[in-house]
């Protein structure tokens, strides 16, 4: 019993880090210093963090419910 919440555990962290690594990534392409008055780049930086963790997380909770969903449809039937 145990052993699958390890599994399950070592899933999460591997699944949300790909995903944080996949929108930060993506948010590179962004051009958010021209948001951010001059001379701030500390303020763009950490905005970039926040918002790597923000959506990352969102979607790789997304997967991870999905992936869940899908294995537990077996006991519909």
């Amino acid at each position: 019993m145990f052993e699958n919440f390890g599994q399950q555990s070592a899933v999460s962290i591997v699944v949300h880090l790909l995903f944080f690594a996949i929108t930060w990534w993506t948010l590179m392409g962004l051009r958010l210093d021209l948001l951010i008055k001059p001379g701030k780049t500390g303020h763009a930086k950490v905005l970039m963090i926040l918002l790597t963790i923000a959506i990352g997380s969102a979607v790789s909770n997304f997967f991870l419910n999905y992936l869940l969903w899908a294995q537990q449809l077996q006991f519909m039937f």
